[in-house]
């Protein structure tokens, strides 16, 4: 596939349209299968365009991001792995639970961890409830 800025040789207008190759561009055009979407007209070129090219400096930045992107998910699997191992899963029913050891209904002497909306983060929040909400990583095994 390949990417071309055409111009409407009619009223100027410049848009982007993809290709299979140059060959089909030059075969569509030839047909009068290339028309401006502002006038209709069939007067259509490509325009100068830059290559997008990938410099050195590019690839050492992609790859340092890359790093830290492993080394920060290495991180949350490690909280994930300690919450799991030392906190209950309550699922869906997170604020209940939260509000239930809260007030004393009851007793639990491990921490508790699930899923709640925003909305009811909020609420935990102005109850005076401590909670935290923490990014969580779903291991990908394809």
């Amino acid at each position: 596939m390949i990417k071309y800025r055409l111009i409407c040789k009619n009223c100027n207008l410049t848009f982007d349209s993809w290709f299979a190759s140059s060959g089909e561009f030059e075969k569509l055009k030839k047909n009068k299968y290339l028309n401006c979407h502002q006038c209709s007209s069939n007067s259509i070129d490509k325009s100068l365009m830059a290559p997008k090219l990938i410099n050195q400096s590019k690839i050492e930045n992609f790859e340092k991001n890359s790093k830290k992107f492993k080394e920060l998910n290495k991180t949350i699997k490690e909280y994930q792995k300690f919450i799991k191992n030392n906190f209950d899963y309550v699922g869906k029913n997170f604020a209940y639970e939260a509000r239930s050891i809260h007030y004393n209904e009851k007793k639990n002497n491990k921490g508790i961890y699930g899923t709640a909306s925003n909305d009811e983060m909020k609420e935990l929040k102005d109850e005076g409830i401590e909670v935290e909400m923490i990014p969580w990583v779903e291991d990908k095994k394809n």
